[in-house]
């Protein structure tokens, strides 16, 4: 069962500290990295376990910003999957670096190590990794982090999708030289607007992104190198600091929808609950199950007046705009394999349990159609 009596009387208790904290912004006349940005950073910092936390714009231009703190641009190769948001491809791009797509692992939907080392072999200007921990599910962050080591590849985690998530006793996001979250309303930390925040145990290196979120100032108005205009307003920042405190029970009541999901599914033979890997915490920011008719499943929950989503549609590799990619030899016939298969049930902490049994309810008599 969801762990809470009242989600509607959770939500409302957590919209009044949000306009307080709004009201507080507002009352200062301070709005653009202030006080309240400051205060986030710090205690997200101390949330995720590392030592400096840089609040942007959003999610995307986390990703560019250690990108270019760490040096890679034109001539270089990062790679990533296709799996994913095409913000991660697009902010490798974004620095002129060129992005190479490979495959992913068939039951966690992240990045496969032996598709890393072969894309290591093959590609000798290869200088970064950007695994993304898929769904709130995380990497395989030793495997990938000993290759990154060995053949000196810089790693930056995309945790966009894993605020909170864990592989063993460590967070996703202190793994890496950084981590780029995004703080996009839908994320399992999610403001009211746009907003990202980049973190690291490096402090030379958070120092520099932090130089660069905001045109390459050291001194206010002194460029000392070309930088972005990557700002968290105060309002973003303040809403953030609220919803932080509530974040570990939001998971655990998206833990709890996924632990009735996976029961359920068990006993169906035409849906198939997503894996979990060994000693990982996973935070489930979507659901998403394989389906061997997925347009038909859909539509027959929609005509139960349930939703589902499709994350993602397309994987990157085969949009338009992308569609000059680079990948290895070894092809992406995973990630191939699952795009028509995939679609995400209704995940988010505000589900109450009689919502989640009737999508139970839908999924069992889907399960019993001939």
């Amino acid at each position: 069962m969801i762990p809470q009596t009242d989600p509607k009387a959770s939500y409302l208790a957590h919209q009044a500290e949000i306009e307080t904290a709004i009201a507080r912004v507002l009352a200062s006349g301070w709005y653009i990295l202030g006080q309240e940005v400051a205060a986030f950073e710090q205690e997200f910092a101390d949330y995720i376990g590392v030592t400096a936390a840089v609040g942007v714009a959003n999610g995307t231009d986390a990703l560019e910003l250690a990108l270019r703190s760490l040096d890679i641009g034109p001539g270089d190769a990062v790679a990533t999957v296709s799996h994913t948001a095409v913000a991660t491809v697009a902010a490798i791009e974004l620095v002129g670096a060129t992005p190479i797509l490979l495959d992913i692992d068939p039951h966690t939907y992240t990045l496969d190590p032996t598709h890393l080392a072969q894309a290591i072999q093959e590609f000798p200007n290869l200088r970064a990794v950007i695994p993304v921990h898929l769904y709130g599910h995380p990497a395989a962050m030793p495997e990938i982090m000993a290759l990154a080591e060995e053949h000196q590849l810089a790693v930056i985690e995309d945790c966009s999708q894993s605020h909170g998530a864990k592989l063993g006793d460590r967070t996703t996001g202190t793994w890496g030289d950084f981590a780029a979250f995004s703080l996009y309303p839908t994320k399992n930390l999610g403001a009211i607007g746009d907003g990202g925040v980049l973190i690291s145990n490096n402090n030379v290196l958070a120092d520099r992104a932090k130089s660069l979120r905001e045109y390459g100032w050291k001194d206010r108005y002194i460029s000392h190198e070309a930088g972005l205009n990557s700002r968290l307003d105060e309002i973003q920042a303040a809403v953030l600091r609220v919803k932080l405190r509530h974040l570990e029970r939001d998971n655990d009541c998206r833990r709890a929808i996924a632990q009735q999901y996976t029961s359920a599914l068990g006993k169906l033979s035409r849906l198939h609950p997503p894996a979990i890997a060994l000693s990982v915490k996973h935070v489930y920011h979507q659901y998403v199950i394989q389906c061997d008719q997925r347009d038909q499943f859909r539509l027959f929950l929609k005509n139960q007046g349930i939703g589902t989503g499709l994350h993602y549609p397309m994987p990157v590799h085969q949009q338009p705009a992308y569609q000059h990619h680079h990948t290895t030899s070894l092809g992406l016939p995973v990630t191939e394999s699952i795009r028509p298969r995939i679609c995400s049930l209704p995940m988010y902490p505000q589900l109450t349990n009689d919502q989640v049994e009737r999508t139970i309810l839908s999924l069992k008599a889907w399960g019993q159609k001939s």
